[in-house]
């Protein structure tokens, strides 16, 4: 029991772990931010890969991404522009004027 009572006495630095996990998180943050792009990229396809969380690792992927983001808009657009067809105004045929 005397053992025990001088253990628990006994002291622990902890204050280098700290600093250790500090810069580990810097350098994580760091290596996330700075993506390299080849020079003439556009920034809707580095944006698209910055805010992909990940999944979008290059610009190959992020072209294909954009590409079907765009090809679902349009059918959207088509869908809703070719359904308002019931909708129209009905027009009166034309009389012809009689004469007298």
């Amino acid at each position: 029991m005397i053992e025990n009572d001088n253990k628990q006495d006994e002291l622990v630095d902890l204050s280098d772990a700290l600093k250790d996990s500090d810069d580990s998180v810097k350098v994580q943050k760091e290596q996330q931010s700075s993506q390299v792009f080849y020079p003439g990229t556009p920034k809707i396809i580095q944006w698209t890969i910055k805010y992909s969380g990940g999944l979008i690792k290059n610009e190959k992927q992020a072209n294909y991404v954009l590409i079907g983001f765009v090809a679902v808009l349009v059918i959207i657009i088509l869908i809703l522009f070719f359904s308002g067809g019931k909708n129209q105004i009905e027009v009166p045929p034309l009389r012809t004027p009689t004469l007298p």
